[in-house]
């Protein structure tokens, strides 16, 4: 994703949630803050929680409307505490920030996401706006996130679409690619190894399941398996020096 992305708060009431969405901005790369009819006051304490984000902060602009804040961007999406499902009542089909991801992955220009006020959300007239909505799945019984935390969610999806070649981003964990091969060469290597030490025979089967089990849980990197493979060398070094101090 090459797009720009600038986070639209519209009406926030706490200055706090201002701070705080403003540094999760800097954290996932957005381009810009844009407040509309904000309720807060943006003092001290959205100051000291916008932390590396002050930038952003300081930088935000103003609108009157959310018409008017969105009013240079490619796509508009909004965000929602409501599970739309097929319902028709709130205009379209919302997406998860999964979905998101995908679907602004090959977009170019910007993209503004809105965030409603703390207390009510955005507006049906607002959600009409939007060209996208997405929805963060959370327990029925409270489905309401803090203002902050939803961006966080949310943005970190958008950064995500970035893709790992995004020279700005931190490395991702490294992709663990399975070993087929090492594993079955383990396997029979420690079947061979119990068969040398006596294991009982009826025992084996399940101890050589009961590793597959566990290996395949742990997905050890090919590096791993080999210095398991080289402790079963060594035992097996050791039993024939063993054998031949007996003889």
């Amino acid at each position: 994703m090459t797009a720009r992305v600038e986070v639209v708060l519209v009406r926030p009431k706490e200055d706090g949630n201002v701070g705080a969405v403003a540094r999760l901005a800097r954290n996932f790369g957005a381009d810009r803050l844009v407040l509309v009819s904000p309720r807060a006051r943006l003092g001290a304490e959205a100051r000291r929680r916008s932390m590396a984000g002050l930038s952003l902060l300081r930088a935000a602009t103003r609108a009157r409307t959310l018409e008017e804040a969105v009013r240079e961007a490619d796509l508009v999406v909004g965000t929602t505490d409501l599970s739309t499902g097929r319902s028709t009542a709130y205009l379209r089909r919302s997406v998860n920030p999964e979905r998101l991801a995908e679907l602004v992955r090959p977009i170019e220009g910007a993209v503004s996401v809105v965030f409603g006020p703390e207390d009510n959300g955005l507006s049906r007239e607002e959600l009409a706006r939007c060209d996208l909505l997405v929805h963060i799945p959370a327990r029925k019984e409270y489905p309401t996130l803090n203002l902050s935390h939803a961006a966080g969610i949310v943005l970190y999806a958008l950064h995500r679409a970035r893709g790992s070649t995004d020279p700005d981003t931190t490395p991702a964990p490294e992709v663990l690619e399975l070993n087929g091969r090492e594993k079955e060469l383990f396997l029979d290597r420690l079947t061979e190894l119990l068969g040398r030490i006596g294991y009982p025979p009826h025992k084996r089967r399940g101890l050589i399941l009961l590793f597959r089990r566990v290996l395949g849980r742990a997905t050890p990197t090919e590096a791993e398996y080999r210095m398991m493979l080289g402790l079963l060398k060594s035992l097996g070094r050791e039993l024939d020096r063993s054998s031949h101090g007996r003889r």
